[in-house]
Protein backbone atom coordinates (compact mmCIF):
# COMPACT_ATOMS: atom_id res chain seq x y z
CA UNK A 1 0.00 0.00 0.00
CA UNK A 2 0.36 3.50 0.07
CA UNK A 3 2.14 5.81 2.76
CA UNK A 4 3.45 9.39 3.30
CA UNK A 5 5.94 8.95 6.24
CA UNK A 6 9.14 10.93 7.61
CA UNK A 7 12.46 9.07 8.55
CA UNK A 8 13.76 11.82 10.48
CA UNK A 9 12.81 15.20 11.33
CA UNK A 10 12.80 18.30 9.44
CA UNK A 11 11.10 20.52 6.84
CA UNK A 12 8.46 19.19 4.58
CA UNK A 13 11.17 17.96 2.39
CA UNK A 14 11.49 14.65 4.86
CA UNK A 15 7.97 14.03 3.76
CA UNK A 16 8.24 10.54 1.19
CA UNK A 17 5.71 9.02 -0.36
CA UNK A 18 6.13 5.26 -0.02
CA UNK A 19 5.27 1.50 -0.74
CA UNK A 20 4.81 -0.26 2.71
CA UNK A 21 3.45 -3.44 3.73
CA UNK A 22 -0.41 -3.28 4.62
CA UNK A 23 -0.61 -3.48 8.49
CA UNK A 24 -2.24 -6.23 10.11
CA UNK A 25 -4.69 -5.69 13.55
CA UNK A 26 -3.49 -6.97 16.65
CA UNK A 27 -5.81 -7.57 19.76
CA UNK A 28 -8.20 -4.10 20.11
CA UNK A 29 -7.44 -3.00 17.20
CA UNK A 30 -9.08 -2.18 14.01
CA UNK A 31 -7.65 -2.09 10.12
CA UNK A 32 -9.23 0.79 8.23
CA UNK A 33 -9.47 1.93 4.59
CA UNK A 34 -8.50 5.19 5.20
CA UNK A 35 -10.95 7.61 3.37
CA UNK A 36 -8.74 10.96 3.98
CA UNK A 37 -6.82 12.60 6.40
CA UNK A 38 -6.47 16.31 7.11
CA UNK A 39 -3.70 18.73 7.90
CA UNK A 40 -3.73 20.12 11.55
CA UNK A 41 -0.95 22.41 12.45
CA UNK A 42 0.32 19.99 14.85
CA UNK A 43 1.45 17.71 11.98
CA UNK A 44 4.14 20.58 10.86
CA UNK A 45 5.50 20.01 14.76
CA UNK A 46 5.55 16.72 15.24
CA UNK A 47 7.64 16.36 11.78
CA UNK A 48 10.04 19.17 12.45
CA UNK A 49 10.81 17.77 15.88
CA UNK A 50 9.33 20.41 17.78
CA UNK A 51 7.63 18.20 20.01
CA UNK A 52 9.87 14.91 20.28
CA UNK A 53 10.66 15.54 23.86
CA UNK A 54 6.64 15.85 24.54
CA UNK A 55 5.37 13.44 21.78
CA UNK A 56 8.26 10.19 21.62
CA UNK A 57 7.44 8.99 18.33
CA UNK A 58 8.78 6.20 16.70
CA UNK A 59 10.77 6.54 12.83
CA UNK A 60 9.91 5.98 10.26
CA UNK A 61 6.26 8.07 10.98
CA UNK A 62 3.16 8.28 8.89
CA UNK A 63 1.41 11.49 9.83
CA UNK A 64 -2.39 12.07 9.48
CA UNK A 65 -3.88 11.99 13.04
CA UNK A 66 -7.40 13.12 11.92
CA UNK A 67 -9.30 9.52 10.20
CA UNK A 68 -12.42 8.96 7.92
CA UNK A 69 -12.84 5.31 6.84
CA UNK A 70 -14.20 2.28 5.96
CA UNK A 71 -13.38 -0.78 8.58
CA UNK A 72 -11.62 -3.21 6.47
CA UNK A 73 -10.69 -5.78 9.52
CA UNK A 74 -10.86 -6.88 12.93
CA UNK A 75 -8.67 -7.56 15.81
CA UNK A 76 -8.87 -10.26 17.93
CA UNK A 77 -11.50 -9.18 21.25
CA UNK A 78 -13.00 -6.09 18.78
CA UNK A 79 -16.83 -6.03 19.46
CA UNK A 80 -19.11 -3.74 18.25
CA UNK A 81 -17.39 -3.04 14.89
CA UNK A 82 -18.23 -5.09 11.53
CA UNK A 83 -16.21 -4.56 8.33
CA UNK A 84 -17.37 -2.00 6.01
CA UNK A 85 -18.68 0.38 8.89
CA UNK A 86 -17.79 4.28 8.44
CA UNK A 87 -16.03 5.62 11.08
CA UNK A 88 -13.91 8.14 12.27
CA UNK A 89 -11.59 8.68 14.47
CA UNK A 90 -8.23 11.23 16.11
CA UNK A 91 -5.40 8.74 16.30
CA UNK A 92 -3.13 8.90 19.29
CA UNK A 93 0.14 11.82 18.46
CA UNK A 94 2.51 9.26 18.80
CA UNK A 95 1.73 6.80 16.19
CA UNK A 96 -1.39 8.68 13.53
CA UNK A 97 -0.76 7.01 10.68
CA UNK A 98 -3.78 8.51 8.73
CA UNK A 99 -1.61 9.31 5.61
CA UNK A 100 -1.75 6.03 3.72
CA UNK A 101 -4.41 3.49 2.44
CA UNK A 102 -5.06 1.50 5.42
CA UNK A 103 -4.21 2.18 9.27
CA UNK A 104 -4.82 0.38 12.57
CA UNK A 105 -6.85 2.17 14.61
CA UNK A 106 -7.47 1.62 18.33
CA UNK A 107 -10.63 0.21 18.33
CA UNK A 108 -11.71 2.53 21.69
CA UNK A 109 -11.05 5.65 19.65
CA UNK A 110 -13.93 4.87 16.42
CA UNK A 111 -17.05 6.28 16.73
CA UNK A 112 -19.63 6.20 13.62
CA UNK A 113 -19.37 8.71 11.24
CA UNK A 114 -22.05 11.29 10.45
CA UNK A 115 -24.37 10.22 7.27
CA UNK A 116 -25.40 13.72 6.54
CA UNK A 117 -22.03 15.10 4.94
CA UNK A 118 -19.53 12.97 2.53
CA UNK A 119 -17.11 10.35 4.44
CA UNK A 120 -14.21 12.35 3.32
CA UNK A 121 -15.46 15.52 4.71
CA UNK A 122 -15.59 13.91 7.78
CA UNK A 123 -11.92 14.26 8.31
CA UNK A 124 -12.28 17.61 9.34
CA UNK A 125 -14.21 16.87 12.57
CA UNK A 126 -12.07 14.95 14.73
CA UNK A 127 -9.37 16.86 15.99
CA UNK A 128 -10.35 20.17 15.54
CA UNK A 129 -13.68 19.31 16.59
CA UNK A 130 -12.56 17.94 20.18
CA UNK A 131 -10.22 21.11 20.40
CA UNK A 132 -12.81 23.15 20.22
CA UNK A 133 -15.67 20.98 22.60
CA UNK A 134 -12.71 20.88 25.12
CA UNK A 135 -11.79 24.44 24.81
CA UNK A 136 -15.85 25.45 25.03
CA UNK A 137 -16.81 23.27 27.77
CA UNK A 138 -13.58 22.01 29.83
CA UNK A 139 -11.83 24.96 29.54
CA UNK A 140 -13.91 28.24 29.17
CA UNK A 141 -16.78 26.33 30.68
CA UNK A 142 -19.23 28.45 28.62
CA UNK A 143 -22.89 28.44 29.68
CA UNK A 144 -26.59 30.20 28.57
CA UNK A 145 -26.08 33.76 28.62
CA UNK A 146 -22.24 34.74 28.94
CA UNK A 147 -20.58 36.83 27.19
CA UNK A 148 -17.78 35.30 24.80
CA UNK A 149 -15.08 36.99 22.59
CA UNK A 150 -13.67 34.28 19.94
CA UNK A 151 -10.78 35.65 18.89
CA UNK A 152 -9.24 33.71 15.17
CA UNK A 153 -13.26 32.70 14.67
CA UNK A 154 -12.75 32.25 11.33
CA UNK A 155 -10.44 29.39 11.56
CA UNK A 156 -10.83 25.65 11.51
CA UNK A 157 -11.03 25.30 15.36
CA UNK A 158 -12.52 28.98 15.93
CA UNK A 159 -15.57 28.46 13.68
CA UNK A 160 -16.71 25.28 15.60
CA UNK A 161 -16.31 27.04 19.38
CA UNK A 162 -18.37 30.06 18.15
CA UNK A 163 -21.12 26.88 16.98
CA UNK A 164 -20.74 25.37 20.36
CA UNK A 165 -20.78 28.39 22.18
CA UNK A 166 -24.26 29.91 20.43
CA UNK A 167 -25.94 26.40 20.42
CA UNK A 168 -24.68 26.52 24.35
CA UNK A 169 -26.69 30.13 24.64
CA UNK A 170 -23.57 31.91 24.67
CA UNK A 171 -23.08 35.94 23.46
CA UNK A 172 -20.42 35.70 20.94
CA UNK A 173 -18.50 38.48 19.31
CA UNK A 174 -16.22 36.67 16.82
CA UNK A 175 -12.78 38.08 15.78
CA UNK A 176 -11.30 37.73 12.38
CA UNK A 177 -10.92 39.03 8.56
CA UNK A 178 -13.91 40.52 7.22
CA UNK A 179 -13.94 37.79 4.63
CA UNK A 180 -15.39 35.37 7.36
CA UNK A 181 -17.92 37.73 8.29
CA UNK A 182 -20.76 36.21 6.47
CA UNK A 183 -20.16 32.68 7.36
CA UNK A 184 -19.63 33.84 10.93
CA UNK A 185 -23.12 35.86 10.68
CA UNK A 186 -24.62 32.42 9.83
CA UNK A 187 -23.10 30.63 12.29
CA UNK A 188 -24.79 33.21 15.29
CA UNK A 189 -22.54 34.98 16.07
CA UNK A 190 -24.06 38.61 17.68
CA UNK A 191 -21.33 40.74 16.87
CA UNK A 192 -18.56 40.48 14.12
CA UNK A 193 -15.30 42.34 14.55
CA UNK A 194 -12.36 42.77 12.23
CA UNK A 195 -9.23 42.20 13.87
CA UNK A 196 -8.56 43.66 17.33
CA UNK A 197 -6.68 46.59 17.70
CA UNK A 198 -5.07 45.22 21.23
CA UNK A 199 -4.52 48.98 22.46
CA UNK A 200 -8.06 50.09 21.64
CA UNK A 201 -8.96 47.79 24.90
CA UNK A 202 -12.44 45.97 25.39
CA UNK A 203 -14.90 48.06 25.11
CA UNK A 204 -14.17 49.30 21.44
CA UNK A 205 -15.35 45.65 21.07
CA UNK A 206 -17.98 45.67 23.47
CA UNK A 207 -16.28 43.80 26.02
CA UNK A 208 -14.87 43.12 28.70
CA UNK A 209 -16.15 39.30 28.55
CA UNK A 210 -17.23 36.38 30.79
CA UNK A 211 -14.57 34.57 28.38
CA UNK A 212 -12.01 34.98 26.03
CA UNK A 213 -11.26 32.39 23.53
CA UNK A 214 -8.03 32.84 21.50
CA UNK A 215 -6.45 30.70 18.58
CA UNK A 216 -4.55 33.70 16.85
CA UNK A 217 -0.29 33.31 17.62
CA UNK A 218 0.60 36.39 18.54
CA UNK A 219 3.50 37.76 20.66
CA UNK A 220 3.48 37.56 24.55
CA UNK A 221 2.86 41.11 24.81
CA UNK A 222 -0.35 40.88 22.50
CA UNK A 223 -1.43 37.56 24.77
CA UNK A 224 -0.73 40.27 27.72
CA UNK A 225 -3.10 42.41 26.38
CA UNK A 226 -5.99 39.91 25.92
CA UNK A 227 -6.18 39.49 29.70
CA UNK A 228 -7.88 43.21 30.02
CA UNK A 229 -10.59 42.00 27.94
CA UNK A 230 -11.87 39.41 30.35
CA UNK A 231 -14.10 40.79 33.26
CA UNK A 232 -13.88 40.02 36.54
CA UNK A 233 -13.66 36.38 37.67
CA UNK A 234 -13.67 35.61 34.10
CA UNK A 235 -11.61 33.07 31.83
CA UNK A 236 -9.42 33.57 29.27
CA UNK A 237 -8.71 30.17 27.68
CA UNK A 238 -6.48 29.70 24.39
CA UNK A 239 -4.94 27.35 21.84
CA UNK A 240 -1.98 29.68 20.85
CA UNK A 241 0.16 30.26 23.49
CA UNK A 242 -0.69 31.06 26.94
CA UNK A 243 -2.77 33.89 28.16
CA UNK A 244 -1.31 35.31 31.57
CA UNK A 245 -4.00 35.12 34.64
CA UNK A 246 -4.83 38.06 36.54
CA UNK A 247 -5.08 37.08 40.32
CA UNK A 248 -5.82 40.58 41.52
CA UNK A 249 -9.23 40.76 39.07
CA UNK A 250 -9.74 36.74 39.90
CA UNK A 251 -9.15 36.12 36.15
CA UNK A 252 -8.09 32.88 35.24
CA UNK A 253 -6.37 31.18 32.29
CA UNK A 254 -6.29 27.87 30.67
CA UNK A 255 -4.23 26.16 27.43
CA UNK A 256 -5.57 23.65 25.31
CA UNK A 257 -3.27 20.26 24.92
CA UNK A 258 -6.27 18.21 22.49
CA UNK A 259 -7.12 14.21 23.61
CA UNK A 260 -9.30 11.71 22.18
CA UNK A 261 -12.30 11.13 23.51
CA UNK A 262 -14.97 8.98 22.05
CA UNK A 263 -18.03 10.37 23.88
CA UNK A 264 -17.34 14.02 22.77
CA UNK A 265 -16.47 12.89 19.54
CA UNK A 266 -19.80 10.84 19.38
CA UNK A 267 -21.61 14.00 20.13
CA UNK A 268 -19.83 16.07 17.39
CA UNK A 269 -21.10 14.39 15.12
CA UNK A 270 -24.48 14.12 15.86
CA UNK A 271 -24.71 17.72 15.84
CA UNK A 272 -23.02 17.14 12.35
CA UNK A 273 -25.99 15.02 11.39
CA UNK A 274 -28.86 17.34 13.22
CA UNK A 275 -27.15 20.46 11.23
CA UNK A 276 -25.99 22.01 14.81
CA UNK A 277 -22.36 22.42 13.79
CA UNK A 278 -21.20 23.05 10.77
CA UNK A 279 -17.73 22.15 8.69
CA UNK A 280 -16.18 24.40 6.87
CA UNK A 281 -13.76 23.23 4.48
CA UNK A 282 -11.15 25.38 2.06
CA UNK A 283 -9.64 22.58 0.02
CA UNK A 284 -9.63 19.05 -1.13
CA UNK A 285 -5.57 17.65 -1.94
CA UNK A 286 -4.78 14.13 -2.80
CA UNK A 287 -2.50 11.89 -0.40
CA UNK A 288 0.64 12.10 -3.03
CA UNK A 289 0.92 15.93 -2.39
CA UNK A 290 0.85 15.91 1.08
CA UNK A 291 4.54 17.57 1.41
CA UNK A 292 3.20 19.94 -0.75
CA UNK A 293 0.71 20.44 1.94
CA UNK A 294 3.14 21.12 4.53
CA UNK A 295 4.80 23.76 3.00
CA UNK A 296 2.02 25.46 1.89
CA UNK A 297 1.12 25.56 5.65
CA UNK A 298 4.32 26.52 6.98
CA UNK A 299 5.05 29.36 4.33
CA UNK A 300 1.03 30.66 5.37
CA UNK A 301 -0.40 29.89 2.07
CA UNK A 302 -2.86 27.46 3.21
CA UNK A 303 -6.26 28.66 2.34
CA UNK A 304 -7.83 27.16 5.33
CA UNK A 305 -8.98 23.86 6.70
CA UNK A 306 -7.92 21.06 3.94
CA UNK A 307 -8.72 17.69 3.58
CA UNK A 308 -6.03 15.06 2.07
CA UNK A 309 -7.42 12.40 0.38
CA UNK A 310 -6.43 8.81 0.08
CA UNK A 311 -5.42 7.19 -2.85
Amino acid sequence: MKAMRFHEFGSSEVLRYEDVDRPVPGSGQVLVRVAATSFNPVDDHIRAGVLAGMIPIALPYVPGIDLAGTVAGLGPEVTGLEVGDRVVAMLPLDSAGAAAEYVLAPAESLVPAPLSIALTDAAALPLTGLAAWQTAFELAELKSGQSVLVNGAGGAVGSLVVQLAVGAGAHVTAVDAPRHADRLRGYGADRIVAPLTLAAGPVSVGGPFDAVVNHVRVSPDELAQLTDYVADGGVCASTAGPIPEDTARKVRSASLWVRGDRTQLTELVTRVDTGKLQLHIAAHRPMAELATVHADAGAGRLPGKTIVLAP
